[in-house]
């Protein structure tokens, strides 16, 4: 049944907005006249599927936030273990959603459920909100009959999993606000401060020292080609991003970014934190192995890595365990092995999972402050070296006319 956004006047003259569910828009109106509502604007809620079941092209900026989904899947999962069937669930979901976009999709997805669609069917068809982990945990917890326990843990996991990336992200942010600093500091020395004050020694005829002659090429050559030489990077940068749609170079260079120096451990701790964290909540939720090999697998951002995952799944198939494939594979770490080893034995492997999970992200956690710990002393003293020479040499022509008074 198709989903209506209305805007209506009732009795006392107050507007109001909501979503409602009508064969069309002339039954939405007489539902809406039925509640003693005049109508005044009803429109059907955009499809989100082509006629062939494929997701429309939607404009820039319009998709569930990691931070709505979350908030979405904790609300739905509250709501389903209070005893609402899924349908009275939706609606009141519906009626807490702020963004426009929210209320389209809970909308959608509540007409397809209501018109005898599954939920995890229902997802499906937005596949940009909800990704295939999140719709093969949902399909689990269908048919196992514990769907509301499903998405109390799926909520858990999006939670640490948004608590996690924001850490990341506050642990780079003060060095590159200092680096942009830095960057905008030496621009305005070099393009202002430098040619006027050595321009007034470049009048006397002085013979001017060599940093300073040096500083005075620098200077000129920024202020002549420096937006060129950056409109250069931008370019460059763009260039390179588009060589690694190449299949072969992509996985060469993530192949190498798993072995950089100081960065690679970093690369490593990554994607084995997403790795463990979403097969403890795939093989926790009843998902097979497997399957959940194979999702798991998708969530890794490094191409070599999820060639490794892939190897592995291989092996699980041919009748090898988990850890033993995995311990073949050199980037996994010997502990994540270990703990999945731990878990086969006992019958424990959802719980050792979780464990290994916990301490692969602790583990990234330290990286990352390691990495950012590092990074600010050296962006601080690359840029007081800068900024001494850029001293140095507007000051040494000053020391030397002292000289020659004296």
């Amino acid at each position: 049944m198709p989903a209506f956004r209305y805007e209506a006047v009732d009795n006392g003259g107050v507007t109001r907005k909501g979503v409602l569910n009508a064969d069309s828009p002339r039954a939405a109106r007489a539902d809406l006249r039925l509640q003693g509502l005049t109508p005044l604007n009803v429109e059907a809620i955009a499809a989100q599927v082509d006629d062939s079941g494929a997701a429309r092209a939607r404009s820039f900026g319009e998709r569930l936030s990691q931070v709505e989904l979350a908030l979405f899947t904790r609300q739905l999962a509250s709501l389903l273990e209070a005893g609402l069937p899924l349908e009275q669930a939706f609606t009141a979901l519906l009626e807490q959603a702020e963004r426009p976009y929210v209320r389209d999709l809970i909308a959608s997805i509540r007409s397809e459920v209501m018109g005898g669609a599954s939920f995890s069917s229902a997802l499906s068809r937005h596949p940009r909100d909800f990704a295939e982990i999140y719709r093969a945990l949902v399909t689990s917890g269908e048919q196992i009959g514990q769907l509301a326990r499903v998405l109390s843990r799926l909520a858990d996991y999006i939670e640490r999993r948004n608590a996690l990336v924001q850490r990341v992200r506050l642990a780079f942010t003060y060095p590159a606000i200092v680096t942009v600093v830095a960057f905008a500091i030496v621009i305005f020395l070099l393009t202002y401060v430098v040619p006027q004050i050595v321009s007034v020694f470049a009048n006397t005829k002085q013979k001017l020292p060599v940093l300073t002659v040096i500083m005075l090429g620098v200077s000129n050559f920024t202020r002549a080609y420096g937006i060129y030489v950056g409109l250069a990077v931008i370019a460059a940068w763009f260039m390179w991003r588009r060589a690694l749609q190449n299949p072969v170079l992509k996985r060469r260079w993530h192949a190498w970014l798993l072995n950089a120096p100081v960065y690679g451990k970093f690369e490593r701790s990554l994607n084995t934190a997403r790795f463990a964290s979403t097969l403890a909540i795939t093989t926790g939720s009843g998902v097979p192995i497997l399957r959940a090999l194979d999702t798991s697998r998708e969530t890794l951002s490094n191409v070599a890595m999820k060639e490794l995952v892939e190897q592995a799944t291989g092996s699980v198939r041919e009748g090898a365990s988990l850890a033993r494939a995995l311990s073949a594979q050199k980037y996994f770490p010997p502990m994540l092995v270990h703990m999945i080893r731990a878990g086969e034995i006992t019958g424990e492997l959802p719980a050792m999972l979780e464990r290994a999970a916990s301490s692969q992200q602790a583990d990234l956690e330290r990286r990352t402050l390691t990495i950012a710990g590092l990074l600010e002393p050296v962006l601080i003293l690359a840029m007081g070296l800068v900024v001494l020479l850029i001293v140095l040499a507007v000051l040494m022509p000053i020391i030397e006319i002292n000289q020659l008074v004296r």
